[in-house]
């Protein structure tokens, strides 16, 4: 049977168009469902927890007497405390006002750990040199592009400790250069890919001074 021209291409044309659909579904779907895990998981690690402490800055630390000085400030190598929910360990909450949003954040990244949270990637908030990771969905990381120099950030560990940053830096990397993501002595790095995985939108921070 001789097949009309034009009837193939417009054939392939419907797959790829279906095909398309059919993958900006799943995105979408993905993406809800993460905006959803996060929402509960940031309700339930709140109950826990301790209530939130004082923020510590460098100048209120000469007041405070050894005794009453928080866990990591007396030694800065101590292991982030976890807290086990629905089978993965989390370290903590992180919260962007500028983007409205309030997040989970996982101890130890994983592609499918990427589905639920963020996740540390490396480091510490202790030792002032932590990178959290998460996928670009709307309700993770996707919006860190439209963060500005200043904007203000926390980070509240699991034993209530809060910790406050302030943008100082985007930046655009190669997948690849691990090394410039792990670079800069910053206090707190966000990074997440762009659309199709090609860059690295990295969002870097250094802690904050007290507000007055």
């Amino acid at each position: 049977m001789r097949i009309k021209r034009g009837t193939l291409p417009t054939a392939l044309g419907l797959v790829l168009i279906a095909g398309a659909l059919a993958l900006s579904g799943y995105n979408l779907r993905s993406a809800t469902q993460a905006e959803t895990a996060s929402v509960q998981a940031v309700a339930q690690l709140e109950q826990l927890r301790p209530e939130p402490k004082p923020r510590i800055d460098a100048a209120s630390l000469v007041s405070i007497p050894d005794m009453e000085l928080p866990d990591y400030v007396l030694c800065p190598e101590m292991e982030m405390p976890e807290k086990l929910l629905n089978g993965r360990a989390y370290i903590g909450t992180l919260e962007i006002p500028a983007l409205a949003l309030e997040l989970p954040v996982i101890s130890r990244w994983s592609y499918p750990a990427f589905q639920v949270s963020p996740c540390r990637y490396q480091g510490s908030a202790y030792t002032d040199d932590l990178i959290l990771a998460a996928h670009n969905y709307p309700a993770h990381f996707g919006r860190i592009k439209e963060l500005n120099v200043g904007d203000r950030l926390s980070f509240t560990d699991m034993d209530g400790n809060v910790f406050s940053y302030q943008v100082v830096a985007r930046e655009i990397l190669e997948p690849e250069d691990v090394e410039a993501m792990e670079a800069g002595g910053y206090a707190l790095t966000l990074f997440t890919c762009t659309l199709g995985g090609q860059h690295r939108v990295t969002v870097r921070c250094d802690r904050a001074p007290a507000e007055v």
